[in-house]
């Protein structure tokens, strides 16, 4: 029978029972239609995950029963922070989807030359609300007991200005004579940064500043792809070769 896994945004460690209530509980009694003495998974996103039964659901809040904690820990070897630039509307949430699924450590969605979604401060919010429960959906169901760190919104040109020692970095540029498959460098300390566009890619003008960076032009082969089929195949030849796919 299916465990189903519930994150829950608060400190486990320590808890023997606790009442959750919002989206979560309308959730559990709502849409899984638990009742009590209904067995879940639980994790809070900093390790681990604990068994847990429900002991009462009401219309607004379910209270919880934690049981034994497993220290289970399902994150890769390899240090990867994928730098994104917006796509729009369900393109960007797929790649942050399959970006959790496939193991990143941290996200930086990146305002570019070439991003189509323009968001005010308030809407810039709303919306790191909306991937962050993407990411939270993702690692319910791949297993991931922790969130990677999605960063806030931000241009470009900032973040390469406050860029500091994060290993080796990567840009994927078609045009690049190195394949990522078989570029001879290895990420040092077991860190990676793969910068990546949006639709129709980085400028001219934002590839030269990466370079200047340190970035190392690789590409995917003779073939442009969609931005989200280059994320996904990027971060998995990746977790292929220094982390732990295949």
């Amino acid at each position: 029978m299916r465990t189903h896994r519930v994150y829950l945004d608060q400190p486990l460690s320590g808890m023997t029972e606790l009442t959750v209530a919002g989206p979560t509980a309308h959730y559990l009694a709502r849409v899984l239609r638990l009742r009590a003495g209904g067995e879940l998974t639980v994790f809070d996103g900093r390790g681990g995950e604990y068994a847990a039964t429900l002991v009462n659901v009401s219309r607004d809040e379910v209270q919880v029963a934690l049981g034994r904690y497993n220290d289970r820990d399902r994150e890769s070897s390899l240090n990867l922070t994928l730098a994104q630039g917006v796509a729009r509307g369900e393109r960007m949430d797929q790649i942050l989807q399959k970006a959790t699924e496939l193991g990143v450590t941290a996200i930086v969605p990146l305002l570019t030359d070439h991003t189509v979604v323009r968001l005010d401060a308030e809407r810039a919010e709303k919306r790191h609300g909306h991937w962050q429960r993407i990411i939270i959906s993702a690692c319910e169901q791949c297993g991931r007991n922790r969130l990677p760190n999605l960063q806030p919104l931000r241009s470009i040109d900032d973040w390469l200005a406050d860029l500091t020692d994060v290993g080796t970095r990567f840009i994927l540029q078609p045009d690049a004579v190195t394949t990522l498959a078989k570029t001879v460098e290895q990420p040092r300390d077991h860190t990676a940064l793969i910068l990546i566009g949006p639709e129709g890619g980085l400028s001219e003008r934002e590839q030269t500043i990466a370079r200047r960076r340190d970035f190392l032009a690789t590409s995917l082969g003779p073939r442009v792809l969609r931005t989200e089929t280059a994320t996904l195949a990027t971060l998995a030849i990746m977790q292929s070769r220094w982390g732990d796919a295949g």
